[in-house]
């Protein structure tokens, strides 16, 4: 009796796992699938999505069905906001005047639809593009400075606010993952199935005065966050 195509997707997976399909070769043709195990080609194409969605395989368009790439997780902590971290950095991120949305003006104190300072980028690992973050500010906490500059030139975000008067006290961060949106999935250069990570960062001074919010889109397979705390009372 045929196999369906959870069962050859199994089979493929296993193989996959063991090796036997090592990263970046391709899957026999579809065709052959079919004729090896007795099967139609709807089944083996079933089977290709299914692989697809689970992040293992994607189709490349005059190779066929290439096993994808498991790259090493980057690990995010705390640490990575330590003060001995705020460097004045080249700046070559895009900035721009925008209207707040909801959550921006919320999370700054403003009126929705205020003018807020957006500065955005995007990060890569080599070529390959891994997440993109964009910072909000208050025009009042960052006009004229470097952060804010329409030419790139020294001015990491913290070490400007610091100089400001607006030192970065205590910040909350919040994650949670949702299906790309197709912009993202062409700029994160994204296999079908895989999903973003969303980190929205709101950073405080230590008078609780708001002076960022930061919102990130990252590639699920490429992040893991990691965090250490006193368990409260």
């Amino acid at each position: 009796m045929p196999i369906g195509y959870r069962e050859l997707a199994a089979v493929l997976r296993e193989a996959i796992r063991c090796g036997d399909y090592p990263q970046g070769t391709t899957l026999p043709k579809q065709e052959d699938l079919a004729a090896e195990y007795g099967i139609n080609i709807n089944t083996v194409r079933k089977t290709v999505a299914t692989l697809e969605a689970e992040g293992l395989v994607t189709s490349v368009r005059r190779r066929g069905t290439v096993v994808r790439p498991q790259p090493v997780m980057k690990r995010l902590d705390v640490e990575r906001y330590a003060k001995s971290q705020w460097k004045f950095d080249d700046l070559t991120d895009e900035v721009r005047q925008v209207e707040a949305d909801a959550e921006t003006a919320e999370a700054l104190g403003l009126e929705t639809g205020a003018t807020v300072y957006e500065r955005a980028r995007l990060v890569r690992d080599g070529e390959t593009p891994t997440h993109t973050l964009t910072s909000y500010y208050n025009p009042v906490h960052v006009e004229g400075t470097p952060l804010v500059s329409p030419k790139p030139g020294p001015g990491g975000g913290f070490a400007v606010l610091t100089l400001q008067g607006f030192e970065p006290d205590h910040m909350t961060e919040s994650v949670h993952s949702r299906m790309p949106r197709p912009e993202e999935v062409e700029e994160l250069e994204l296999p079908a199935g895989e999903p973003v990570m969303i980190l929205t960062r709101r950073t405080f001074t230590k008078d609780r005065t708001p002076i960022e919010f930061a919102r990130g889109v990252h590639a699920a397979s490429r992040f893991v966050w990691s965090y250490s705390f006193q368990i409260p009372e």
